[in-house]
């Protein structure tokens, strides 16, 4: 028992640091010495938990890129007790709100992966383009249900809408990272209002 502790226990440490390191540095400029420097462990050590980079960096995808997009924005989503559109502004402009400055400056994780991995890493691409999936269709559902209830005009086109959200998000993100200031954020505040605005009865 101790032993598989300390097995899951050494793999975390291995997935957080090379998830930093990415985040950072980048996917392609990150390499196994970099991430066996960062976490101290030996080559056997870390041979034994990955085979390659590769395999690190889908789980870097599963395991922590996800979890941050489901906290942040899916799980939220799924709270529609309350005014869906008053939802929608929260889910989006909140986040923005409560970032660090090393996430402002170095923009979005599964963006920034998305943006230098392009078509080449089919795995990554997959499991990338099922979690923006997954936020689409939670977006779209919370829109629905806003329809339903006479909180958001029955002509907007749910899933449409969602994809206008979602990217307006991410590329806000990028943009950003080449910002000094909150300047690009505050005004991408206030448009996602009046847009949100416009869906609204």
């Amino acid at each position: 028992m101790k032993q598989e502790l300390k097995s899951k226990e050494t793999q975390d440490l291995i997935i957080n640091t090379s998830f930093e390191l990415f985040y950072e540095k980048g996917y392609n400029a990150t390499s196994i010495p970099d991430i066996m420097k960062e976490t101290s462990l030996s080559k056997g050590a870390f041979y034994h938990h990955f085979k390659n980079k590769h395999e690190i960096g889908k789980k870097v995808i599963e395991v922590i890129i996800r979890k941050r997009i489901k906290d942040g924005f899916i799980t939220p989503l799924k709270n529609t007790d309350g005014n869906i559109p008053e939802l929608l502004l929260d889910v989006f402009t909140d986040r923005i709100k409560n970032y660090t400055h090393r996430e402002k400056a170095l923009g979005c994780p599964a963006n920034n992966l998305v943006g230098e991995i392009g078509y080449t890493e089919q795995d990554f691409r997959v499991i990338l383009k099922s979690l923006f999936e997954e936020w689409r269709i939670e977006l779209s559902n919370a829109i629905e249900a806003g329809k339903k209830r006479g909180e958001i005009k029955k002509e907007v086109n749910s899933s449409g809408a969602a994809i206008s959200l979602i990217c307006a998000f991410e590329g806000v993100r990028s943009v950003r990272k080449v910002y000094d200031d909150d300047s690009i954020f505050n005004e991408f505040m206030e448009s996602m209002g009046i847009f949100i605005k416009s869906l609204s009865l």
